[in-house]
């Protein structure tokens, strides 16, 4: 039982420490900070369905904060940003992008539904979309159609 309790002391000594490690300068005010995206590992699975299909990426933000508020695309008229909390799909209305962090849109968490295809994509295409952000404006990317098993090496 001794280490137990020896290691919570040391967990909350170094929790405490962290907390006052925190340089004034780190701390400007990053909200007004100009954000600096970056899309990366955008896919979407082949999807079994003609009328829906999702899609993945993550935003890398070295920047101050911004918003996903919309998302759009030729394949479908109707892109929805959706959460998946204690395993229920969730319709979003907006993701925070942190300051200085990542937004993940991942196999069973957050996701982009594309509703009404204007058609099937199949494996090897790649759809137009447009990621719409509050501060950072229209960020268009390339979603590569992959196979509907497939699992990118980043945990996607």
């Amino acid at each position: 039982m001794r280490p137990l309790a020896g290691c919570a002391v040391v967990i909350a000594a170094a929790v405490t420490l962290a907390g006052c490690g925190s340089d004034a300068s780190d701390d400007k005010d990053s909200s007004s900070a100009t954000p600096e995206l970056k899309v990366t590992g955008a896919y979407m699975p082949a999807p079994s369905m003609d009328t829906m299909a999702a899609g993945f990426f993550t935003v890398t933000n070295s920047g101050g904060a911004d918003t996903l508020t919309s998302v759009t695309s030729d394949l479908s008229d109707d892109v929805t940003l959706h959460s998946t909390k204690g395993g229920a799909m969730e319709e979003e209305t907006s993701f925070k992008v942190p300051p200085k962090g990542t937004l993940d849109f991942a196999s069973g968490g957050n996701h982009l539904m594309f509703e009404k295809l204007t058609h099937k994509p199949k494996q090897g295409e790649k759809v137009s979309v447009e990621l719409h952000f509050a501060k950072s404006g229209t960020v268009k990317i390339s979603m590569p159609v992959k196979s509907a098993t497939y699992t990118p090496k980043t945990g996607h």
